[in-house]
């Protein structure tokens, strides 16, 4: 007989959230465990209420027990410096069925391509 394979996956125990802010600039990171993309647009959607006013609402996504479905934004950032960065980091601890927010207030001094990597990541 068979045995059973069992998926197994790292992902969020549950919501989480932090700051971090650079030159003026404030950056608001959530961090939710998610089952499917309209759950991820809702909790976009209701981010992007809450935070009417911020300049960017950067974001990755991954679902899946191998992470296969995924989605990274820069939401007007240059591209390339938040939305990949932000999925990096989910890629290098094998983070799934997850999604990543980052919400940035500009602070009136740009930090350049390097600076934006590092702060989103």
């Amino acid at each position: 007989m068979e045995q059973p394979t069992f998926d197994t996956f790292y992902t969020l125990g549950g919501e989480a959230e932090a700051l971090y802010k650079d030159k003026g600039s404030k950056f608001l990171a959530y961090g939710y465990p998610v089952t499917c993309e309209e759950e991820i647009k809702g909790r976009l959607d209701a981010l992007r209420k809450r935070y009417y006013d911020a300049t960017h609402h950067c974001y990755a996504w991954r679902l899946g027990p191998k992470g296969e479905s995924f989605r990274a934004n820069d939401d007007g950032e240059p591209s390339s410096t938040a939305g990949r960065p932000i999925l990096g980091q989910m890629l290098s601890r094998e983070v799934t069925d997850a999604l990543i927010v980052v919400v940035r207030y500009f602070g009136g001094t740009k930090l350049g391509v390097p600076g934006l990597i590092e702060a989103y990541k």
